[in-house]
């Protein structure tokens, strides 16, 4: 029989909570591990302590996600090469195996020209994964806006490992499960989530909006998927921590039932 699946917990589920606060729920609700998205709150971006946090909740951390947003460009710096050759750095202090990465946005023309083949350069030096995330064009009313270099889009470039986020293909208006058996074996890792179509990148809990979840994690299951499942959800609109802990058990209840082979 082959191994179940994990599926781990982004930090970032438990926002406005702390990372600490993501490390403990993951381990009191049973998912199998942590991914840190690296933020604002200093904890995130502090080797030691997020060693100490995943001793302290028996918590391993399954991957790093990068501060590649727009509120995290002076995280570990303002030079987007450090910030990845950083996360390499802390990945392989705190056992993680993968290193998540936007594109660039459009506007570090810089960065963004040497992109795909600086990607391999990494993989190469630091000997671990650079799994790049699909992201969206944005949109206002009827106008749409390519903000990412080279592109939103990691299936039409040439890196070779990928991350899909199911919350980005619906803001995208994609089909994840073309997407993954577009892939193949370059699909290293999952954001599980949910969308609407909206223009907003939603991360709603899988199941409740109109993204293909149950048949994506069912086809990543049976195509022999070898990689990290995260639930990265957005909770900041519950009411309480009742309301917030029940929305993180539903999806990681889905997540497991699904990607069961």
């Amino acid at each position: 029989m082959p191994e179940p699946i994990r599926v781990s917990l982004s930090t970032s589920s438990v926002y406005p909570g702390s990372t600490a606060s993501g490390f403990e729920a993951a381990a009191r609700l049973g998912y199998d591990g942590v991914e840190v998205m690296v933020g604002i709150d200093d904890v995130s971006a502090d080797i030691t302590a997020i060693k100490a946090l995943s001793s302290f909740h028996g918590m391993p951390v399954v991957s790093i996600h990068a501060p590649c947003l727009l509120v995290t460009q002076r995280v570990w710096g303002s030079d987007p090469w450090g910030k990845l050759h950083r996360s390499a750095e802390m990945a392989h202090e705190v056992g993680a195996t993968v290193v998540v990465v936007h594109p660039p946005f459009r506007w570090q023309r810089d960065y963004a020209r040497t992109f795909v083949e600086g990607i391999a350069d990494l993989e190469a030096q630091h000997d671990i994964t650079y799994a790049v995330e699909n992201m969206y064009p944005w949109r206002t009313g009827k106008r749409e806006f390519q903000a990412y270099a080279p592109g939103w889009d990691p299936v039409t470039q040439d890196y070779a490992h990928v991350t899909l986020d199911l919350s980005h293909s619906s803001t995208a208006s994609g089909d994840p499960v073309a997407m993954a058996q577009l892939l193949g074996d370059r699909l290293a890792h999952v954001h599980i989530a949910d969308g609407s179509g909206s223009a907003k990148d939603e991360h709603l809990v899988p199941g409740r909006g109109t993204q293909p979840c149950r048949e994506f994690l069912e086809h990543v299951a049976t195509a022999g998927f070898a990689g990290e499942i995260v639930v990265e959800i957005n909770t900041r609109k519950a009411k309480d921590q009742g309301e917030r802990e029940a929305d993180l058990l539903e999806a990681l209840a889905f997540s497991r039932l699904h990607a069961a082979v």
